[in-house]
């Protein structure tokens, strides 16, 4: 009797791909990968997709929106980087596939990194440029400030404006200036100051401590934060040495908490003797005016006749001008009259009336009252009229000599 041949078991490529998705589960749980970037695309899904690569392989790399929307930098092709992540099976394509949790660039370290690729973007957005720092208000109503409320920073700020202006309206509002919960607390801090309508002008700051120390103000959101103040932001955070992201972003940095208070008030010692020389200044300018006013009025004084003698002189001068008129009126009547003599006596003259005063007449006939200057047009039997100087008499042509 021959021996049975074993059953072989048939698999289709789903249940394929789910065997090796189980085992890997169960054998590469969760681990730490270090690779190069290469193949970096971002759809519009905001996800990550990349392969991650040595010299001699290769895997597939996703990072989901969810995990690289909290990345501090930018990743990029040919950038060493180090991933946490579990390894499973696409089962669509049934490739192997990294899905990675965490990251951060190996090398340079990671914090450093994240903060030269934040600063390029923000560089690139303006947020550094000088022309959107504003000018700090001379006398704020009053100062806001943002730190921690035990400590040596806020020690120093406050001794600082008591010294320099006793009288100075001061806002504290208490933040933690480091842990993981610091960035949100301070940007918190920057949206409530900005909410009191007399803040006129924050501080924002810290004492020193190393690079870890002061992560809290070389977050992106702290950054946007004072970007977007109402209030001009003062940022004092460390020592001078120390440059965050917070100090690039503000309308004004200050190398420490002490001079951040110096910046924001005036000093009242200065202001004294700013008050005292300006009036000084203003007196000697009244005076100055006044003494130009008194040599003004003198001039005018020399200028100006009494009214009563400028009357009196009017007078005369009426009286002279009345006179002249008169004068000048009788003239013209007078040469008036002589020309209109002359011109009667030529009239007259040459009047017909004066012709006949010589005994002469004016003969005219009586049928078209024509005037007769020749004998030949008034024939035997005309009946004419004559006008002597005084009176007309009528009469018949009996014989006309020519």
């Amino acid at each position: 009797m021959s021996e049975a041949a074993p059953l072989i078991s048939v698999l289709t490529v789903s249940q394929l791909t789910q065997r090796i998705r189980d085992v890997l589960e169960v054998e590469v749980d969760e681990c730490w990968v270090v690779g190069e970037i290469s193949n970096f695309r971002v759809p519009p899904s905001g996800h990550f997709y990349f392969s991650l690569k040595d010299r001699r392989s290769q895997i597939a790399g996703v990072m989901f929106r969810s995990a690289n929307q909290v990345l501090p930098f930018r990743p990029h092709d040919g950038m060493e980087v180090i991933v946490r992540g579990h390894v499973g099976i696409y089962e669509t394509r049934g490739d192997l596939q990294l899905y990675v949790e965490h990251m951060e660039p190996r090398g340079q370290g990671a914090q450093q990194l994240a903060l030269e690729e934040l600063k390029r973007r923000l560089l690139a957005e303006g947020l550094f440029g000088a022309e959107r720092k504003r000018a700090l208000p001379p006398f704020p109503r009053a100062v806001g400030i943002a730190t921690a409320a035990t400590g040596a920073a806020i020690h120093d700020v406050l001794t600082v404006l008591r010294e320099r202006l006793p009288a100075q309206r001061v806002i504290l509002r208490p933040v933690r200036v480091q842990g993981a919960a610091a960035p949100a607390d301070i940007v918190a801090a920057i949206r409530d100051l900005n909410e009191i309508p007399a803040v006129d002008v924050i501080i924002i700051g810290r004492g020193g401590g190393s690079l870890e120390d002061l992560w809290a103000f070389n977050d992106e959101r702290v950054a946007r934060a004072i970007a977007s103040s109402r209030a001009p932001v003062v940022s004092a955070v460390g020592h001078e040495i120390d440059i965050t992201i917070a100090d690039l972003v503000a309308d004004r940095r200050a190398p420490t908490p002490t001079a951040a208070a110096a910046l924001v008030v005036p000093d009242r010692r200065e202001l004294a003797v700013a008050v005292r020389d300006l009036g000084g200044a203003l007196s000697a300018a009244l005076s100055q005016r006044m003494e130009r006013e008194r040599a003004r009025v003198v001039a005018l004084q020399r200028h100006i006749r009494d009214p009563r003698q400028l009357l009196r002189s009017w007078r005369v001068r009426v009286d002279e001008l009345s006179e002249r008129t008169q004068r000048s009126v009788t003239t013209q009547i007078r040469l008036a009259r002589e020309r209109w003599r002359g011109e009667s006596e030529r009239l007259q003259a040459v009047s017909p009336l004066a012709v006949l005063q010589r005994g002469y007449t004016i003969t005219q006939r009586v049928t078209d009252r024509a005037v007769v200057r020749d004998a030949a047009t008034a024939p035997a039997g005309t009946e004419v009229e004559l006008r002597f100087a005084r009176g007309t008499a009528q009469a018949t042509v009996t014989r006309t000599l020519v």
